[in-house]
């Protein structure tokens, strides 16, 4: 199987040249995955999804988001909220011009989670629909930035929102795979800066996306780390309890840390989401699978 990897940029809030890259396999493609990164982090932290993707007709999407990896934008700055989520809405169009009739599944990990979720919340039914959307570690709950650093962060939000500050996590091992540790830990697209206006953002879009949890309305997958001091488990658990949309699934890692898609169980996670994958694609890709196989 030949595998296509391309990369480019698309236009967000602003006229923000965004970079993406995207990796397609030269069969008949089943689905795309948009996969949103954690914050300081970039597209391209994601292999093992892609590899254990691509050989299932997928094809994978990753976006730098504004102020990360190769796209422009002070590190780790927004002026608010939305930009983040209209960013993501102009590569789903992206996408759909690209591979169009292709369902698309969208994958957030760790802030990125909550940038899908509040993404999700707003715009999954606009067509064409959102397929389903898994949240990796999301950052829901409560995070491991000390408090003073989140108290600075509200403090100087309106009066010096650009004020930047290093979160803390560097210290916080992400995964128990220490080669996984030192490549991140040499990664030159990856920073751990957060500003006080992104800090204010993100804690009232996490409370929103608390508020509106009933009205979810795709099927969601969360996976966890039952050891993750990046993204607690407990916020995952509440925000889980609260969707009312029956078809769900929370799967937690006892043992793991944030990194899921790069811990030592890594295999096991990239199993399940494969899976999950396959039993939410469109009954009309099933039936024509089957109707090809028969053949």
């Amino acid at each position: 199987m030949k595998i296509y990897h391309s990369d480019g940029k698309f236009k967000g809030v602003g006229g923000l040249d965004l970079y993406y890259q995207s990796w397609i396999p030269d069969i008949k493609v089943r689905g795309v995955l948009a996969v949103v990164h954690g914050l300081g982090g970039h597209s391209g932290r994601y292999s093992n999804i892609v590899e254990h993707l691509l050989p299932k007709q997928y094809a994978i999407y990753g976006v730098d988001m504004r102020g990360h990896g190769r796209s422009p934008g002070q590190r780790g700055y927004i002026n608010a909220w939305a930009e983040y989520r209209e960013d993501l809405r102009s590569l789903f169009k992206l996408i759909h011009q690209q591979q169009p009739e292709v369902p698309v599944f969208l994958l957030g990990h760790s802030m990125g989670g909550v940038i899908v979720l509040d993404y999700a919340l707003r715009y999954a039914k606009d067509a064409p629909p959102l397929q389903g959307v898994i949240a990796l570690a999301p950052s829901i709950g409560k995070v491991g930035v000390s408090p003073l650093r989140l108290f600075i962060g509200k403090m100087l939000s309106r009066v010096w929102p650009r004020f930047t500050m290093n979160t803390g996590l560097k210290s916080i091992p992400g995964s128990r795979d220490e080669k996984v540790v030192a490549a991140i830990a040499q990664d030159e697209f990856k920073h751990t800066l957060g500003t006080a206006r992104l800090s204010t953002e993100f804690f009232a879009t996490r409370d929103w996306i608390y508020a509106h949890a009933g009205d979810w309305q795709v099927p969601l997958l969360i996976l966890q780390g039952g050891a993750d001091q990046v993204a607690k488990p407990a916020g995952s658990q509440a925000f889980y309890q609260k969707v009312s949309y029956p078809d769900k699934l929370l799967i937690e890692y006892p043992e793991a840390y944030h990194e899921l898609h790069a811990d030592l169980n890594y295999q096991e996670v990239m199993t399940n989401l494969g899976n999950w994958l396959d039993q939410h694609l469109p009954s009309e890709v099933v039936q024509l699978e089957s109707m090809m196989s028969n053949e």
